[in-house]
């Protein structure tokens, strides 16, 4: 054990803009080439875990060679053995179905609403972190809650009503279900992801590595199920058919989705392991003047991310989902507030992220505030 490293405002604000980008353009390229290939989404997801897979070979090649003196971070990939597969198998499961309910959700809903549809991540892992841990949440960590539940009942209820001009409109009820089930599950996946990065012995590359590449295998027989390979071969014969968007953005996703796994471990080497859901929630303050800077960074990926649905895809907003969005991101921010003070004023001690297999400690998740994303050991998603 040793005492917190100090970093310095600029490195931590660097980390956190550096997710914040990729889960942006993670979520416009998602939903560029769904709407282009809605009958490819398995396909997509293949494509876009498998070349995370190949960049992080490639990138643990280059670690071994000279060119390991100009990466951020060493990539060292462990053996893939059955004990090791046997030991993370729920974790992996269990970040498979959340990113398949996640992909299914943004290809149902606006690209603007898509932070609504899935506001509920945030009371769902508070409420599955405190009967991991057997401790009832601070009265702020309630009120957090509250209002972010507000926000997305606030947001939803309208959208489902006949009138409603959102893409909800079509699959009101299936979208729906879509979200909160991505919520559960990707908020069950933030606790198991903490007792993972905590006890494992291979670092959280590794562990990003064997995620990539079992969701990259578990989308073979839903390619097969879902009629993919028929829709593929319909596509490739038709002479009509335009690939442009659909290679562009799963180039670039792919990219972005394993850059998001490397901005989740670059933030717990700056910062602490604390959250993989909430980019300004992920910080552990370590100077006073993070607090706001993390607030206001939270507000602005909310805004932006709203901003580049009605630019890109001409999403629609209304009153009651703009209220929605605000409440979402206001009980988010009241929460990153109160943690982020609660721990500056708290002396921590911290484990090196990639050597914590050593240690049989376990933090608290989100108590004492620890949680995953991006996200998630760093999944593309």
């Amino acid at each position: 054990m040793q005492h917190e490293p100090q970093y310095s405002k600029l490195k931590v604000a660097g980390v956190v803009c550096f997710y914040i980008v990729a889960a942006l353009v993670m979520v416009i390229g998602n939903k560029a080439v769904l709407n282009h290939t809605p009958d490819l989404p398995f396909t997509f997801l293949f494509i876009q875990t498998t070349t995370a897979v190949f960049l992080f070979r490639f990138l643990a090649f280059l670690s071994r060679t000279r060119a390991q003196y100009l990466l951020p971070i060493k990539f060292e990939l462990p053996a893939i053995d059955r004990s090791s597969c046997m030991k993370l198998l729920p974790f992996l499961f269990v970040g498979f179905v959340g990113l398949v309910f996640n992909t299914l959700c943004l290809a149902n809903v606006d690209a603007s609403f898509f932070q609504v549809a899935r506001g509920l991540i945030l009371p769902f892992t508070i409420l599955i972190s405190s009967l991991f841990t057997r401790k009832i949440p601070r009265l702020h960590v309630l009120l957090s809650a509250s209002v972010v539940t507000l926000g997305f009942f606030v947001g939803v209820l309208p959208s489902l009503s006949p009138q409603s001009n959102s893409t909800i409109s079509r699959k009101p009820l299936l979208a729906l279900i879509y979200g909160v089930i991505s919520s559960v599950v990707l908020s069950i996946h933030v606790v198991l992801s903490k007792v993972v990065t905590a006890n494992y012995k291979h670092s959280v590359i590794g562990i990003s590595y064997f995620g990539n590449l079992f969701m990259a295998v578990g989308m073979i027989p839903f390619i097969v199920l879902n009629g993919e390979i028929d829709s593929l071969n319909r596509r490739l014969l038709s002479s009509e058919q335009a690939w442009t968007t659909f290679i562009i953005g799963t180039a670039v996703t792919g990219i972005f989705g394993f850059l998001l796994g490397i901005a989740n471990v670059l933030s717990i080497k700056v910062t602490s392991p604390v959250s993989h859901m909430f980019s300004a929630v992920r910080i552990r303050i370590l100077f006073p003047c993070s607090i706001v800077l993390n607030t206001i960074l939270q507000a602005a990926k909310s805004v932006i991310q709203m901003m580049l649905g009605v630019s890109f895809f001409g999403d629609i907003i209304t009153h009651h989902r703009l209220a929605a969005i605000a409440l979402i991101t206001a009980g988010t921010m009241h929460y990153t507030w109160t943690q982020s003070v609660q721990h500056a004023e708290t002396p921590h001690l911290h484990n090196d992220i990639e050597r914590q297999g050593q240690s049989s400690e376990v933090e608290q998740p989100f108590i004492s505030m620890g949680e995953k994303g991006g996200e998630k050991t760093g999944f593309a998603s």
